[in-house]
């Protein structure tokens, strides 16, 4: 019985997995469930190397900038020290908190707000005698800023640009002759490329900016 107990349990769990692998293959109801979580293949693929910070500015009609995020009531910071405005790497809430926190201070006519995203190697927040024992050869660590979003006061949409990370995908396709090649000359495969007005980085001008916090 106990060999018929631990038989089953095998196959049960075998059988787990590959439904698992199968459902994640042909994305069929992958996400219908959250028990499908433990099972899909992909339940960790979302974990990236880099560094993620959203920086939500106002320009006023004189050119002065504004911090929008936190906002003047306090910062949240749910778990650790990174607040709460940070946990959206989709920045889709980016646009509202910065009219939320421009609908309940002072401050003269806003002409745009703008929206930053952050970013640079996760290594680089090791402790120095760490990294050292890692590699010998010093670091030099790059942030890199890539404007996001470009909208009017009140939040209506007027420039929406790519993620930092999409540019580094189709630079990287771009500048590889064989993928090149590949696209011109398979029928069956196409590299699909995201299209859409390139934003400029702005490091320079986000960096020089003088930010003051909204009162």
């Amino acid at each position: 019985m106990k060999r018929w107990l631990s038989n089953g349990f095998i196959v049960a769990y075998l059988g787990v997995l590959l439904f698992g692998i199968v459902t994640h293959a042909l994305q069929f109801h992958a996400h219908q469930h959250p028990l499908t979580y433990y099972i899909v293949w992909d339940m960790f693929c979302g974990w990236s190397a880099w560094e993620q910070r959203t920086h939500i500015v106002a320009e006023g009609e004189s050119g002065s900038l504004y911090e929008l995020a936190p906002g003047p009531w306090g910062e949240y910071r749910p778990y650790g020290d990174i607040a709460r405005h940070h946990y959206d790497p989709f920045f889709n809430h980016a646009v509202r908190q910065g009219v939320n926190t421009l609908k309940h201070t002072q401050h003269e006519p806003i002409n745009r707000i703008l929206v930053y995203e952050e970013v640079w190697p996760k290594k680089c927040n090791l402790p120095a005698s760490l990294r050292e024992r890692l590699s010998p050869v010093p670091q030099d660590p790059q942030t890199q800023f890539q404007l996001r979003w470009v909208c009017d006061a009140d939040g209506t949409v007027r420039q929406r640009n790519h993620s930092w990370f999409d540019i580094q995908d189709q630079l990287a396709v771009s500048n590889n002759p064989r993928l090149q090649h590949e696209a011109r000359t398979s029928g069956q495969r196409q590299i699909m490329l995201a299209s859409g007005v390139q934003g400029q980085s702005n490091a320079a001008e986000f960096r020089s900016a003088e930010l003051s916090s909204a009162e």
